[in-house]
């Protein structure tokens, strides 16, 4: 890999084009460019045979610049940097900031490479090619390009190694509600490179990440596990909790969803209402089902006998909340003279 930094200081990561691949995909330019070009010369040949000598060899030479120098910078110019050839191998050419190519710099790439691969049979730009560290010939060198690989091979990024089955839900305990997003993003990240690192340099990673990640969680990793089995386990076990949590949330969102002779809020018999097929399918409304006949309201509970009391000056004991409510009560027990 190799870093190009662009216009705006942002380093991009890219992956130059090596020799064998550039090799083929100028292969396959030339012989697209040499049909072609043997093509306009037979055409120019039949058509121009009445002409002199010395015209048929300025017909020639134009030929040979139109379609194998102009053909190049033309097409390199209109596709931004993929002609034929480089387009079957996945190549591209593209400026030292990671920008697409313009005319001037493909004319440079293919008045040099006429030099360097066609009077030179390619040897000059193989050699130039080898020394350099991003495989650039003469002719990248003086326009500033290079040619970079578009089609990376398929890799597993992204695929997260089970841990071992002994370690499944061993750590379901754990508080995992402090552990930062960004820790998480580290350890994904660790866990689908961890086969192309050092062993050493994944070793050392790994315990650097499991000991952060205990000491968010509280609880010291287990002597007996290695670091790495230990973050894959963790990991899992979010994963398990994410998904427990989203079926849960969606089967609460189903058993509650309103019905039209649901229960509402309320008191007396419309509280009493049961939603529709509450009892059937564990819980799970049933919406096609007839609606259930409301229970009939239980009668209202006789109130309690009150004790009665002896007002002075009344014929009968009277109950006390009669009395109370009285405009008569007196404030003492005698009664007023008659």
């Amino acid at each position: 890999m190799s870093e190009l930094v662009t216009g705006e200081a942002v380093a991009l990561e890219v992956r130059p084009a090596r020799l064998p691949s550039r090799a083929l995909a100028v292969l396959i330019d030339l012989a697209v460019a040499v049909t072609v070009y043997i093509v306009v010369t037979i055409v120019l040949m039949a058509s121009t045979s009445s002409l002199d000598e010395a015209a048929q060899v300025a017909l020639s030479i134009a030929a040979f610049l139109l379609v194998l120098v102009g053909g190049p910078i033309a097409v390199e110019t209109l596709s931004h940097g993929r002609s034929l050839g480089k387009l079957a191998c996945g190549l591209r050419v593209v400026r030292d900031d990671g920008g697409p190519i313009r005319f001037r710099h493909a004319l440079v790439r293919g008045a040099i490479g006429t030099v360097e691969i066609v009077m030179t049979f390619g040897v000059v730009a193989c050699i130039a090619s080898l020394v350099s560290a991003r495989g650039r010939r003469l002719g990248d060198v003086f326009a500033g390009t290079l040619v970079v690989r578009e089609r990376l091979p398929v890799s597993q990024v992204g695929f997260v190694p089970p841990p071992p089955p002994w370690l499944s839900g061993r750590f379901s305990a754990l508080d995992l509600s402090a552990v930062p997003d960004g820790l998480w993003l580290a350890i994904r990240q660790y866990l689908t490179r961890m086969q192309q690192l050092d062993p050493q340099v994944g070793w050392t990673m790994a315990q650097r990440l499991a000991a952060d990640l205990a000491a968010r969680t509280g609880a010291p990793v287990p002597q007996s596990v290695p670091p790495a089995a230990y973050l894959a386990a963790v990991v899992q076990e979010r994963q398990a909790r994410e998904v427990r949590r989203t079926f849960a949330a969606g089967a609460a969102t189903v058993a509650g969803a309103p019905t039209d002779t649901g229960t509402r809020a309320g008191s007396g018999a419309d509280a009493a209402v049961p939603s529709v097929g509450a009892g059937a399918q564990h819980g799970a409304p049933d919406t096609y089902g007839p609606p259930p006949v409301p229970p009939a309201p239980a009668p209202a509970p006789a109130p309690a006998p009150q004790p009665a009391v002896y007002v002075t000056g009344t014929p009968a004991a009277v109950p006390r909340e009669a009395a109370e409510q009285s405009g008569d009560r007196p404030s003492t027990g005698f009664a007023p003279p008659a």
